[in-house]
């Protein structure tokens, strides 16, 4: 782990600092600058210290500090930079937390400003009811913030029609480097000759940064030298060096071909705009604190995606000319390699039902139209043409709501290929090359040559097709020696292919530390030193994040990684073989930052970022952590084990990440497993023996439910039990049932009269069997109503309560003891149904990877036998086994919560139809993530407000707007956490269907 080699001198600047400051060697400030030592890039530097200000006064006390003590300043916004941009050894300065306010809007202009951690897509969000929208659209729209997006200067998948940043960036609220604030915008002749006397500015510098310009640019060498080096016109993604090109126009280059133009194409005389030379600046000339920010119409509504299927790369790439031709909105690219790769990933294989066969690539072409005619008519254009050339072999069109799926795989494609098992990994090195549309088959042709002749790699490609920037991405072990040299000369040999046909060598992602060696190169040294001179006038003191696009450090050194150091896999309870050891799984994050998404883009992953906004709450922060825990070689000392503890405190264990995550990261899974390791080094806490020991003390209290109850009944009773154990006295308990479901089902079953055979078997769960036995008797008399034999058998505990407190050896035990008692009964024609979810579906995720080798195929074919109750259900209803005339046929508006288990390893769709089974009940899922209960966690007196925080955040607003409706939760403990926040009885599935019998 990282330790200071001396303590800084944050002391003057601590009592003034109003935001959030990290510096010192406690384990809450080690992990906090572990986190910020890496970006999604393939680079890691330890910070010297992690500030997150909450103010523009916050950030101008940063900048002195750092030029009094020579340190630098990285801005960073989400952290999803693929080149380095945000890591370094200075102060790494996060807005995200306090900068993320939509500050103005203007619907008649058509302008919106913000400050530079707001989201792109919940702005969009908010947008849409103006009828407006902000049009780049990066992969990472979820989660990208305005402020990187500027720095990188920010395209995505529609840039063919919307543009890129830099296109709608109309102004910059910036901090230069002598402290002033000053604004940057749209200037005419008059007001910036105005500006370069001195008037109207600020500071001098301001003035210095006109005047110099103004000579540059003027300078008829120079302007020669910026044509002959820079990309050629038609290279539209081109964001290598500093945009000089940009600013070059408003000199009036009349007669060099293709350059800059004195007008604006509505006519205009063209404006100078520092702002233009910010974007893609990646923040080394300045910081940022707000934007105004020019706004598109909202597309027409109509939407239709052609998924063309080729057998060869270069096919797709000319069939992408004859969609630009027809005007499409976007033109993007999918390979074989990616598209295999989503068949192992949760999420993204329900995403795939388009694919037919399997292509080496699938081209996503996508049509707007007012009418669902017109774009219907568009794209059966389209695929005629190319049957017509003989481009292609399927050519299915997905309309409106069906085309989201699609792209998601598509935006996945870079972060899913972290799944590949082993040391090599996509490696982002040449991903970022952009060509002219029409170079672009001849230039994938050679550069795949190239790879393959000159240093054995295979390519896998993606994404931007229409705009000439193909996401190439080869696979390379960075651990050794060799990897590194193959990642260093692949680019440097990819450099000459890009300049020989005019392209750039960064499209979109920057040029960072990865390719900023590569510059004086691609744009010629006459460029390159100017760049210096850039950097040199707007941050003398080399202040502004240092080390990036000029003066960079070799591409490959400050790697994640030590080169030719065998790190062993950490022994494990968890059977981590299939990804490769436990290390390897941490690995796999890619750093995209999938997980910093908010309530407002949807999902589940990952609800304590959705309420705390803090990386360090984030699944890629807890990946990063225990990637550095287990990759340290000396034995862990007490403060590793409580820098990682820290991190990991607020996972609520809800597995959301195994599915969302492109790259599969389980946390869950790795956070019980290292808890575990950490009880047999420290101990199990009292608290946590409790919890695991649920079923032991239910068992007890259920020989005198009436004491527990009486207890748990009583308010003042109740605080005071609840303090005694940790848990939170606001926090009601469940009450305990007056008989056990196995006591009332062996009564039951005497009294009514079934086959022989069973037809069902009901895994009675430790939380169905003593608190929520209603929810049992419901479903089984149901059952019985259907028509089904419904069989008890003999188990044990499902180990959930073990397994949610990292006690993993106990949970193993229960695992094999059901395992071995189940499997002989549990089968195709008698599967395992449950009723909730975070038990039953232990056999279908743990118990695999938790029983010895001798039973690791009982318990894989047991967990394909087992069933959530309402994926059983629909099954039956599907083969038309299910009577509907049973149920009522009165109205009713039903609002589903799904529980968190349940929407990662299962579907809310089984949910859907067995509640739509009573013919006029209306079915509506509740778009929420995580109820924020999560087993124990809600309990807990220090988890206790973040977990009604978590609530807040769209199920509680939505359970209380929702008067006339029924609220069905399968999860005991959702219900339990709607009924503390809400009020309101939310029921199983089960009890709803019984209800509605006739």
């Amino acid at each position: 782990m990282f330790r200071l080699t001396q303590k800084p001198p944050f002391a003057n600047l601590l009592p003034s600092f109003e935001g959030d400051l990290y510096f010192d060697e406690s384990p809450e400030h080690t992990a906090q600058r572990i986190l910020y030592a890496t970006d999604a890039s393939v680079y890691q530097e330890m910070p010297i210290a992690v500030a997150l200000p909450k103010s523009v006064a916050d950030i101008k006390r940063l900048l002195r500090f750092a030029q009094q003590h020579g340190l630098g300043l990285i801005p960073r916004a989400a952290g999803t930079s693929l080149a380095g941009q945000v890591v370094g050894s200075g102060i790494v300065v996060d807005i995200s937390k306090y900068f993320g306010q939509i500050l103005d809007i203007n619907v008649e202009e058509h302008w919106v400003r913000v400050q530079p951690g707001v989201i792109r897509d919940d702005l969009n969000a908010f947008l849409k009811p103006h009828g407006l929208l902000f049009g780049p659209e990066t992969s990472t729209a979820s989660r990208a913030m305005i402020g990187g997006m500027i720095g990188n200067n920010s395209c995505g998948l529609h840039s063919i029609v919307w543009g890129t940043t830099r296109d709608h960036l109309l102004e910059v609220k910036t901090i230069l480097s002598d402290g002033a604030e000053v604004t940057f915008g749209p200037l005419t002749q008059e007001q910036f000759e105005a500006k370069c006397r001195g008037e109207n500015v600020v500071s001098p510098l301001e003035q210095r940064l006109y005047v110099q310009f103004r000579e540059w640019l003027s300078n008829p060498e120079i302007q020669q030298n910026i044509r002959e080096g820079y990309p050629k016109p038609t290279v539209k993604r081109r964001n290598t060096g500093y945009a000089l090109d940009a600013l070059a126009g408003f000199f009036d280059w009349r007669g060099a071909e293709g350059m800059g133009q004195r007008d604006e194409p509505d006519g205009n005389p063209m404006p100078f705009n520092f702002a233009h030379l910010i974007a893609g600046s990646e923040g080394t000339l300045c910081f940022i604190t707000e934007a105004k920010l020019n706004l598109l119409p909202l597309p027409p509504k109509e939407t239709a995606l052609v998924c063309a299927h080729f057998s060869t790369i270069r096919q797709s790439l000319e069939a992408n000319l004859v969609a630009l031709a027809h005007n499409c909105s976007a033109s993007e690219l999918v390979d074989d390699y990616i598209l295999q790769l989503t068949k192992t990933n949760i999420e993204q294989l329900k995403n795939r039902t388009f694919v037919e066969g399997d292509p080496k690539a699938i081209l996503m072409v996508e049509f707007f139209d007012e009418t669902a005619e017109g774009v219907g008519r568009r794209a059966e254009g389209f695929v005629e043409e190319l049957k017509r050339k003989g481009l292609g072999y399927a050519y299915p069109i997905l309309f409106d709501e069906d085309t989201k799926k699609p792209w998601a795989l598509r935006k996945a494609g870079l972060s899913i290929m972290y799944n590949i098992p082993g040391d090599e990994k996509p490696a982002n090195v040449i991903e970022d090359t952009a060509v002219d549309v029409h170079d672009l088959p001849d230039y994938i042709d050679e550069l795949d040559k190239m790879a393959w002749d000159n240093h054995g790699l295979k390519l896998e490609y993606s994404a931007h097709a229409g705009a000439g920037e193909i996401h190439v991405l080869p696979l390379i072990n960075l651990k050794s020696s060799e990897g590194r040299s193959k990642f260093r000369n692949l680019l440097m040999d990819t450099a000459q292919l890009v300049k020989k046909y005019g392209g750039a060598l960064s499209g979109e992602h920057g040029d960072g530390r990865l390719r900023g060696e590569c510059i004086a190169f691609m744009l010629g040294p006459e460029n390159y030193q100017l760049c210096k001179d850039v950097k040199a006038l707007w941050d003398p003191h080399n202040t502004f994040n240092p080390g990036k696009v000029v003066d960079t450090p070799p591409m490959n050194e400050s790697l994640r990684s030590e080169a030719d150091v065998a790190i062993p896999q950490p022994k494990t309870v968890f059977d981590f073989s299939k990804d490769g050891g436990l290390l390897e799984l941490a690995e796999k994050c890619s750093g995209s930052g999938d997980c910093r998404k908010t309530e407002i883009s949807g999902g589940t992953m990952c609800p304590s970022y959705m309420a705390t906004r803090r990386e360090r709450d984030t699944t890629r922060a807890r990946a990063n952590i225990l990637r550095h825990f287990y990759s340290n070689q000396s034995a862990p000392s007490e403060h590793d084990y409580e820098a990682v503890k820290d991190v990991l405190d607020l996972c609520l264990s809800c597995k959301a990440c195994k599915a969302e995550c492109p790259s599969s990261v389980d946390m869950a899974k790795m956070k019980a497993e290292f808890t575990q390791q950490r009880y047999r080094e420290k101990g199990v806490p009292l608290r946590a023996k409790l919890v695991g020991n649920f079923t032991k003390l239910m068992s007890l209290a259920s020989i005198a439910p009436w004491a527990y109850n009486g207890i748990y009944g009583s308010s003042a009773l109740r605080q005071l039990a609840n303090r005694t154990v940790g848990f939170h006295p606001k926090r009601s308990m469940p009450e305990l049932a007056g008989t056990t479901l196995r006591q009332w089902f062996k009564t039951y079953r005497s009294q009514v009269s079934s086959s022989s055979t069973p037809s069902v078997l009901l895994f009675c769960d430790e939380f169905t069997n003593y608190n929520d036995v209603a929810v049992g008797q419901k479903a089984v008399q149901l059952l019985d109503r259907l028509g089904y034999v419904v069989t008890m058998p003999k188990h044990v505990e499902s180990g959930r309560t073990y397994l949610s407190k990292g006690l993993v050896d106990e949970a193993k035990k229960l695992a094999i003891r059901n395992v071995t008692l189940l499997k002989d009964l549990v089968t195709d024609d008698t599967p395992l149904v449950g009723l909730e979810p975070s038990a039953i579906l232990t056999f279908r995720d743990e118990y695999p990877d938790l029983v010895p080798a001798e039973l690791k195929a009982d318990a894989l074919r047991i967990a394909k036998n087992v069933f959530l109750f309402e994926e059983w259900l629909a099954r039956e209803a599907d083969a038309g086994r299910i009577d509907r005339s049973l149920f009522t046929t009165e109205a009713q508006l039903v609002k589903v919560h799904g529980h968190c288990h349940q929407k990662a390893l299962s579907s809310m769709i089984p949910v859907k139809k067995i509640l739509s089974l009573p013919t006029h009940y209306t079915v509506q899922l509740i778009p929420s993530g995580c109820c924020g209960m999560a087993g124990s966690f809600g309990y807990e007196e220090e988890h206790y407000d973040l977990s009604m925080q978590i609530g807040e955040l769209v199920l509680f607003p939505a359970v209380r707007n929702a008067e006339d409706a029924i609220i069905s939760a399968a999860g005991t403990s959702c219900r339990h956490q709607i009924k503390d926040g809400t009020g309101r009885k939310a029921q199983h599935p089960a009890e709803i269907l019984f209800d509605a019998l006739v």
